[in-house]
């Protein structure tokens, strides 16, 4: 072969390459992981894990590089690897965790040309109708589901006022006891309208509200969190990391008690951080969820 049909081989492999990412196929990243750098981590962080300001085994870590944002929960659950294993195959099933924290306002599991696909409403407030709400579309790929490693991931490209590249990553391996150590990831990345949202929430609504990293400590000694755009996704990751934590909890319970469990599991364990997650009082929210829960149940537009 010449150099020159060798150089246009290589820049035609290259240009392949190019085009896979700008469609999409390489969208969600690094190749699965098998569980061995995830247990390491268990390792790391068992000093922090067992010892914390969050009354239960989890980490939190934020950060910002340019333009994205990601916020990163690692944490023991009281629940077997197996229930996770096995109780998150389905898409629907994540439409059953999506559905919980208090802004998602619809979640449907459909087929999208490229596989499973969850069509996600996002509202500015709790209160906003679907129709006007934010709409998300995520692709889901189940990467492993083995005896000893667990790895979901969702993908969308696009979000609400200009974000994109959402990428939620869940991953776990079991732990003795009847306990799983969970990996819960969450990005995503803004531009020019994005950032002038973002500081158009902080400035307003956004402005008393905190994460959980703590910075340091005020005159009286208490501590001081993080705010701004790493304590809001801090926020969004933590409540991500509680409705897999209440799905997995109604598992165990009779199908037709599990909606109900969900919903007050989930408000329950954000009430034990209200100054972060606090939104509303509990009769709204159970009839707020029982209403959308029945709504996800068909197919909008």
């Amino acid at each position: 072969m010449s150099f020159r049909a060798s150089a246009r081989l290589g820049m035609g492999r290259l240009a392949s390459m190019v085009l896979a990412v700008l469609l999409g196929v390489c969208a969600f990243g690094a190749a699965a992981g098998d569980g061995n750098e995830l247990r390491g981590k268990y390792r790391e962080l068992r000093a922090q894990l067992q010892q914390n300001s969050f009354q239960r085994p989890l980490h939190i870590v934020s950060s910002q590089e340019g333009d994205t944002l990601r916020g990163d929960v690692y944490a023991v659950l009281d629940h077997p690897f197996t229930d996770l294993n096995t109780g998150l195959k389905d898409p629907s099933d994540w439409c059953d965790i999506l559905i919980l924290p208090f802004n998602t306002k619809y979640c449907h599991a459909a087929q999208g040309n490229g596989g499973p696909m969850l069509q996600v409403r996002i509202g500015r407030r709790y209160d906003q109708p679907v129709e006007h709400a934010y709409r998300v579309d995520f692709t889901l790929r189940q990467v492993v589901a083995a005896a000893d490693y667990f790895e979901t991931r969702l993908n969308a490209a696009s979000g609400p006022v200009g974000t994109r590249d959402y990428r939620i990553t869940l991953s776990a391996v079991p732990l003795d006891n009847g306990r799983t150590f969970m990996h819960l990831s969450y990005s995503y990345g803004f531009g020019a309208m994005g950032r002038l949202a973002m500081r158009a929430f902080l400035a307003t609504a956004g402005a008393s509200k905190v994460g959980f990293t703590i910075t340091g400590r005020d005159a009286s000694g208490q501590p001081v969190h993080i705010g701004g755009v790493r304590g809001a996704i801090e926020r969004n990751v933590m409540r991500y990391y509680l409705a897999i934590d209440s799905y997995l909890a109604s598992l165990r319970t009779p199908p037709d008690q599990r909606v109900d469990k969900r919903i007050q599991t989930w408000f329950n364990s954000t009430e034990r951080y209200p100054r972060q997650l606090r939104e509303m009082d509990r009769s709204t929210y159970v009839a707020m969820k029982r209403d959308e829960y029945e709504r996800q149940q068909s197919r909008i537009e």
